[in-house]
Order: structure tokens, then C-alpha cells, then sequence
């Protein structure tokens, strides 16, 4: 029993540390998976010693990863998985098969370690963290674009080189033919667990969530999610690969059930808690002493590993077709080195491959490249952005963005260039073409052109934010521009390179973010459209007619908001930053009239607010609106 308490003592610990850790780091605005990593070391055995407990807390940590992958894996579909399945097969093994070629060569070379130690060592570097990448893309809305897509592919063969790895340890030093036995071994147990995975994920899953749904009882509902996703990840362990892989291929198989969506939403909160609880049991693993007294060396294999694995996987990105930024966004994404590597660098350790200094150093220039990714994923899309301001970098940068096909019925003129074809590019077709309009969509996806080349829609095959692409569009004869992209970086730079092509073209955006909504209009955009909003809007349409509203009232009411850009929406400023000199509640019109609408009524009092010679808030200047 005193164990027992000791054990949830620990857990207890954790979270509350990982809680206060995530809320610093987003007070500091930082990723909050950070804030967990340094909670874990801070609670851990090399900080204050608070857990005790650590390899049962590590245990449980697992479930943040299983979790992880598996609602990736509802989310992706196999549809999007075959989309990458050229990058993620060969980029993924070349990339591997070079990590540990290159790594052996140079250790052998420098005197520094046997072959079979050189063989060991590359292959705990050709690994890249699934739950840091996965994370921080998610953190900063990355997850729908191409280079995202493309990381994930690779991850996913490095996730499925782990089982191999892992059984090809033992006879590293044994004969040749004792190891090849055990590599045929390990790959026909992948491949019974894709032959089960396609099997169930026709018969066996649908069934069983139709009966779990059936019973209209939300606990069952996810129990039954919760046992079939550790099952087959405990299966997938016990054939000898990764539990991670199996709960992904168990994501995947609920995929394309009609209750993915009921499934995601339920797990959702359980991957939440339990990833924290992963992260924070990786910073437990840091020890900041030993760090702090080989920074130097650790610092050196931090930088030779990051540049090393960068320059393997940028140029295997580009060789599979990606343009040149997003080639390099991959190779900065993938340039850590995984946590599956704490697995194989102890599992080393006991089978006498490596001695124990080796194995922290290991742990240490994981460590921090872990902690150092997040920055990387987060800035690196602006600074890419940024350097393509530049005339000469521009231009270098674009050379792999050119327009790579043109469909032959493009219209000349007086066409409507739609930019992205997701789910809101697709509507925005079907209208036009309901009502005739010649239209043009750019996209960068083979697998949306092919889509596009059936149904007979023009298209232009390239990246709707290189100027030469939009250029090849013929902007300046265009009637209209419509950006619709997935990611915010892509839509802003679309919009800037757009406007300087043809500054007088009217263009409507989708906005993704609220906080994006302002800089997209003062970057000239003439609407800028926020799903959420106009849900809300359709949705108070609907009530105000159903309550008896006329519908010329309803219709003021809702262009009042849309012409103010959401404002009336958004949460009002703190009332301790509104000037003494405007009154709140707003006043009435100048007119008299008490008729007014709550929306001319903010309206009227936001334009006394900002009128000019009115004091600012907190020293945020007017254009930050």
C-alpha cells in the first residue's frame, strides 16, 4: 500500500509540475512541451529528487505516446498516408541506410569505435522524434502542410525500423547468417501485422464500433476505443515491434469508419495528459550535472548531429520533388534524434555495446536536441519567409518553386485564380462553376492535380506562394484571387507576392486564426473570411429569423459585424485599458434614436474610441487593432 501511495504520489508530482512548467512556457510564449521537459528535470532524480518512483512513472509515460500516434493515426486516413508513401519508403530507409553508413564510416575512421559499436551508433541517430515533431507541428497549425506531411511519412518507417532494430541488436556481433535469420524474422512479422491491419480494419473494427455506438453510452463508447488501441499496441510489442507503430496502424484502421471523428473527440483529453506525462519523463532522463560538465563535447555532437542529419534529409526531400523551402523546413524537422533512441541506447548498454560514459553522452545530445527542435520547427518558417524577401535569396530560393504544369484549357483572362483545393477550395469551385465563371486553382499536391486533371477543372501545378507560380497564373488579367491554403505562413506570403503582382486584384482569404484576421487586411487583402465567425453568424441568422427578426434587419445586422472584421465578436479590451474620456455601455446614435442595433451602437462607440487624438492602450499602436 505505501508503494502503491508512493506511485500516485509520484504521478501527482509530475502533472502538477508539468502543469506550472507548460503554463510558464506559454506565459513566455515558447512550445509548452518545453515547459514539460524541463519540469521532468527539475522533479526528476538529477534535480530536486522529488520522484522516486521513475521507472513506473516512465511506464505510464508510454500510454503518452501510444495515445499519440493512435489519434495521428485517426486523424491521417490511409488516404493521406499513400499520398507520401514515396517519400516515406524511400526517403525514409535511404535516409536510415545513409544516417548509419556515414555515422560507422566516420566513427571507425576517427579511432573513436569498433564497426559493430559504429553500426550500433548510427543507428541511434537515424532516428527522429515522432512525439516532439508531431507536437510542435501541431502547436504551430503545420500539420496540413506538404513538408509536415512529408516528416510524418518518414517518421512512420523510422517508427517501423525500430522492431528491426531492436531484434538485430542481440546478433550484431553474430555471424552473418544468424544476422540475416533475424532481419527475415523481424520483416515477415511486419508484414503479418499489415496483413491483420488490413484485414481488421475491413471486418473486425467497423463491427465492433457500430456496436459500442449502438449502446449510446459514452463510457463504453471509450473503453472499448481505449482496449482496442492498447491491444493491438500490445500485440504489435509482443511480435517484436514498437507498441507506438501498433496504436498508430490501430488509428489507422478506425480511420475510415464513420466513427472517427466520435473517437478523437474522446481520446483527445487522455492523449493530452498522458503526452505531458511523456514529455516530462524524458527531461527526468536529462542530468543537467553531467551537461554542465561535458558541455563543450555535448554542445559539439549537439551541432555535428543536427547539421549532419540535415544535410542527409534536406536533399533526399528535394530528390523526392519538394521545393526548396519546404525541402529544407523536412531537414530541420527531422534533425533531432529521437526517443526511441533512450530505448536502443540502453538496451546497447546492457548487451555490452557501448560503455556507460558513451550511453550518457548519448542521452545528453538527445536531450538537447529535443529541447532545441521546437524552436527550430516554430521559427524557421518565418525566417525561410523573411529571406525570401531578399532580391538575391528570392530568387535561389524559388528556383525549385516554377510552375511545374500548366493545364492547356487555362483561362487567359477575366478568371477567378483559386489558391488551395481542401475542402473550402473545393466549394468555392463548385459555385463558380455553377455559375459559369472561368476559374484557375493552383495547388502543389500531385495527388489533388490528378483529382483536378479527371474532372476536367484547369489547374496550374506548382506553390501558391512562389511569385513565379502566381506569375504563370496571369494575376494581372485576373478577375479575383481566392486563398484557401492550410497553413497561415503559406496564405500570408500568397497574399504578399499576389498584391505585388497585381496591387488593384481583388482578393478574398480564409483566415485560420482570429489573431490573423487584422494583419491580413492591413496586408491588402479586400475580405478576409474566419470559419468560426461565419458559423457563428450563419448560426444567429437562423435564430434572429426564427424569433420573428425581418430579414433586411438580420441582413444590416450581420454586414454591420462582417465590416467591422468580427470585432463585435471578439472579446471586448479589458475595461481598466478602455480611455477614461469613452463611455461604456455605448451611447445611443447622434440622431436620437434609442432603435439602434447592438451592432451600429459598438460601432458607434468603437469609432469615438479610435477617433484620431484619442489615447492609446498599454502602448500598442493603432494599427494593432
Amino acid at each position: 500500500m505505501q508503494e502503491d501511495f508512493r506511485l500516485i504520489l509520484d504521478i501527482a508530482t509530475v502533472l502538477a509540475a508539468a502543469a506550472a512548467g507548460g503554463l510558464l512556457a506559454a506565459l513566455l510564449r515558447q512550445p509548452v512541451l518545453l515547459g514539460y521537459l524541463l519540469a521532468g528535470i527539475l522533479v526528476g532524480p538529477t534535480g530536486l529528487g522529488w520522484i522516486k518512483e521513475v521507472v513506473q512513472v516512465e511506464t505510464l509515460a508510454q500510454f503518452g505516446v501510444t495515445f499519440l500516434l493512435f489519434t495521428l493515426g485517426v486523424e491521417f486516413s490511409l488516404k493521406e498516408l499513400r499520398q507520401v508513401r514515396g517519400i516515406a519508403l524511400g526517403g525514409g530507409l535511404l535516409q536510415i541506410g545513409l544516417t548509419i553508413a556515414v555515422t560507422a564510416v566516420l566513427a571507425v575512421a576517427s579511432g573513436w569505435l569498433t564497426p559493430v559499436q559504429g553500426i550500433f551508433l548510427g543507428a541511434v541517430l537515424s532516428l527522429s522524434s515522432t512525439a516532439v515533431v508531431l507536437k510542435s507541428l501541431t502547436e504551430t497549425n503545420q500539420m496540413g502542410t506538404p513538408q509536415a506531411q512529408a516528416m510524418l511519412g518518414i517518421l512512420i518507417v523510422q517508427d517501423l525500423a525500430v522492431g528491426l532494430m531492436l531484434a538485430v541488436l542481440p546478433a550484431l556481433d553474430a555471424p552473418l547468417p544468424e544476422l540475416a535469420g533475424s532481419l527475415a524474422k523481424s520483416v515477415a512479422e511486419i508484414g503479418l501485422v499489415a496483413v491483420g491491419a488490413v484485414l481488421g480494419g475491413i471486418w473486425l473494427v467497423p463491427a465492433l464500433l457500430r456496436l459500442l455506438a449502438q449502446q449510446e453510452n459514452k463510457e463504453v463508447f471509450l473503453l472499448g476505443v481505449i482496449s482496442l488501441c492498447v491491444g493491438i499496441a500490445l500485440l504489435t510489442e509482443r511480435l517484436g515491434l514498437s507498441s507506438e507503430i501498433g496504436a498508430f496502424i490501430a488509428g489507422l484502421m478506425i480511420s475510415e469508419v464513420e466513427y472517427a471523428d466520435q473517437t478523437l473527440a474522446y481520446v483527445e483529453p487522455l492523449r493530452d495528459v498522458f503526452a505531458a506525462l511523456f514529455f516530462a519523463a524524458i527531461g527526468m532522463l536529462i542530468d543537467p550535472r553531467f551537461i554542465a560538465d561535458h558541455l563543450t563535447l555535448i554542445l559539439g555532437l549537439v551541432g555535428l548531429v543536427m547539421v549532419g542529419k540535415f544535410c542527409l534529409v534536406a536533399p533526399l526531400a528535394g530528390l523526392f520533388g519538394y521545393p526548396l523551402p519546404a525541402a529544407v523546413l523536412v531537414g530541420l524537422g527531422l534533425s533531432q534524434i529521437g526517443e526511441f533512441s533512450f530505448v536502443l541506447a540502453s538496451e546497447g548498454q546492457a548487451l555490452g555495446l557501448v560503455s556507460r560514459q558513451l550511453y550518457l553522452l548519448i542521452v545528453s545530445t538527445t536531450a538537447v536536441t529535443l529541447l532545441v527542435t521546437p524552436f527550430l520547427l516554430k521559427g524557421a518558417p518565418g525566417l525561410l519567409r523573411k529571406l525570401q524577401g531578399i532580391p538575391f535569396l528570392s530568387r535561389w530560393l524559388a528556383a525549385d518553386e516554377r510552375p511545374r504544369d500548366l493545364d492547356a484549357r487555362a483561362p487567359q483572362e477575366g478568371h477567378v485564380v483559386v489558391c488551395g483545393y481542401g475542402r473550402v477550395g473545393q466549394d468555392v469551385v463548385r459555385i463558380l462553376q455553377a455559375r459559369r465563371h472561368p476559374l484557375l486553382v493552383v495547388d502543389s499536391s500531385e495527388q489533388v492535380i490528378q483529382q483536378l486533371r479527371s474532372q476536367g477543372i484547369p489547374y496550374l501545378y506548382g506553390n501558391a506562394a512562389s511569385a513565379l507560380v502566381l506569375e504563370k497564373a496571369r494575376l494581372n488579367q485576373a478577375h479575383a484571387l481566392v486563398i484557401a491554403l492550410p497553413d497561415r505562413l503559406s496564405t500570408r506570403l500568397c497574399l504578399k507576392q499576389a498584391l505585388e503582382l497585381a496591387p488593384h486584384l481583388e482578393v478574398v482569404v480564409r483566415a485560420t486564426h482570429e489573431e490573423d484576421i487584422e494583419q491580413l487586411y492591413q496586408l491588402g487583402a479586400r475580405e478576409v473570411v474566419h470559419p468560426e465567425f461565419e458559423a457563428s453568424l450563419g448560426l444567429c441568422s437562423h435564430l434572429l429569423l426564427q424569433l420573428g427578426e425581418p430579414l433586411e434587419v438580420v441582413q444590416q445586422e450581420i454586414l454591420a459585424i462582417r465590416s467591422c472584421h468580427y470585432r463585435n465578436l471578439r472579446p471586448l479590451p479589458p475595461s481598466c485599458l478602455i480611455p477614461t474620456s469613452v463611455s461604456w455601455p455605448p451611447p445611443p446614435p447622434a440622431n436620437g434614436s434609442h432603435d439602434a442595433s447592438p451592432s451600429e451602437s459598438v460601432l458607434a462607440w468603437w469609432e469615438q474610441w479610435r477617433r484620431p487624438g484619442q489615447p492609446e492602450w498599454a502602448g500598442i499602436p493603432s494599427s494593432a487593432e
